[in-house]
This record gives structure tokens, C-alpha cells and sequence, in this order.
């Protein structure tokens, strides 16, 4: 008795590749995602602190920068 059709088995051998290759994919997404972040953080840390106010009505009471 053949419990199994060939194109059932051709449709569960797509549906796994299918999944593992989506898997990739996501992994992929999220490995690029990281070096993006990482690249941004490291321009973000590049860029200078602007000089705090030490005179006037502006900007010398509260930091807003920070």
C-alpha cells in the first residue's frame, strides 16, 4: 500500500526548503540590520560635543544637549 503520492512528497520537500530558506533570509536581514546600527553609533560617537554656555541668559541653566 503507498501511503505516499510522489507530488505530496515534492510539496513537503518545497514547504521545508521554503522555511529553511526564509530563515536565511531573516538571519541575513538582522546580520545587516546590526552593522547598520554599529555604523551609525560609531558616527554618532565621531561627532563633536558642542562647548556648554558659561555667559548670558541662553543656555546656562539647562543643558539641553544632554
Amino acid at each position: 500500500m503507498n501511503l505516499t503520492s510522489p507530488s505530496s512528497v515534492q510539496a513537503a520537500t518545497s514547504a521545508a526548503q521554503s522555511n529553511s530558506a526564509t530563515s536565511v533570509n531573516v538571519l541575513v536581514l538582522k546580520k545587516a540590520l546590526d552593522v547598520q546600527a554599529s555604523t551609525a553609533m560609531q558616527l554618532l560617537q565621531a561627532l563633536p560635543q558642542p562647548a556648554l554656555q558659561t555667559e548670558g541668559a541662553l543656555g546656562t541653566q539647562v543643558n539641553t544637549f544632554a
